[in-house]
């Protein structure tokens, strides 16, 4: 009976664990602006977002792609005095996906490895069915 029992309280747990998981809200932010208070706006929702619970990934192109390169001068924004790319390591950090669209590095010139640490080339496919998802929201800046 004992047995019985630790199996119902382990499939239970289990359940909740799932349940818990698949209640996550998931947030795709894509940044195609150069603009450092876009940025900035776009990136301060999304870390509110993530310290609220939500699962965020970050997809930069066009001038958004910038934001992901090492060394990068960029002005640091009030009222925290942070540039764009510091609170884009700040999600980074906080466990958020991101990556530069597929168009950047070829129609840029630019290597994977003069991106920041933590950012990775999109993939497309990937991105597409992230977004086909059900219950994705996105932003777009």
């Amino acid at each position: 009976m004992s047995v019985r029992l630790g199996l119902l309280a382990c499939a239970l747990a289990a359940a909740s664990s799932f349940a818990q998981a698949a209640d996550v809200p998931e947030l795709l932010l894509s940044i195609d602006s150069g603009q450092p208070m876009s940025q900035g706006a776009a990136l301060a929702l999304a870390t509110q977002a993530q310290q609220q619970g939500a699962k965020v990934r970050v997809l930069l192109c066009d001038a958004g792609g910038d934001l992901a390169l090492a060394g990068r001068e960029m002005p640091a924004l009030k009222p925290r005095n942070v540039t764009p790319q510091q609170m884009l390591q700040g999600l980074i950090k906080g466990g958020a996906k991101v990556e530069v669209c597929a168009l950047y590095l070829p129609n840029t010139g630019r290597a994977p490895t003069e991106l920041i640490e933590g950012v990775t080339p999109a993939q497309p496919a990937d991105v597409a069915a992230y977004l086909l998802k059900p219950g994705v929201r996105t932003l777009a800046y």
